[in-house]
């Protein structure tokens, strides 16, 4: 069922309007000072995408564009987008871990604070 957002020339206040139909309503009175002089707006669309459209888009080869694999900066800033992407919830490690390559920090580094840090879990 789709939502219209309306906009009050009156008092200038913007409102909501589920419609059960398809059919939207022919300017509706305004939901706070009832005028009738009321404009429809566009609004916003949201979408829902299942977790295997969201792998699919990640697979497309245009999100590598601007990616320089010998620069931390730029690989964090990678995996920053693919972890927001995937929910931005990867842990607390994956977030230290994209801190520290955005700081500049050498991957190599940063491979061996992680291997590390499982070896810890591990004993």
């Amino acid at each position: 069922m789709p939502l219209y957002e309306y906009h009050c020339q009156t008092c200038r206040r913007r409102f909501t309007l589920l419609v059960r139909t398809f059919e939207p309503p022919h300017a509706p009175p305004c939901e706070y000072c009832h005028s009738p002089a009321t404009e429809r707006l566009v609004s916003r669309v949201a979408l829902l995408r299942s977790d295997e459209s969201r792998m699919q888009a990640l697979a497309d080869p245009s999100n590598l564009a601007g990616l320089d694999e010998s620069d931390p900066v730029s690989m964090g800033r990678w995996m920053r987008r693919m972890g927001q992407a995937m929910g931005d919830d990867m842990g607390g490690g994956f977030d230290e871990m994209v801190e520290r390559l955005e700081a500049g920090e050498a991957p190599e580094n940063v491979d061996a604070m992680l291997d590390s840090d499982a070896a810890g879990d591990l004993g």
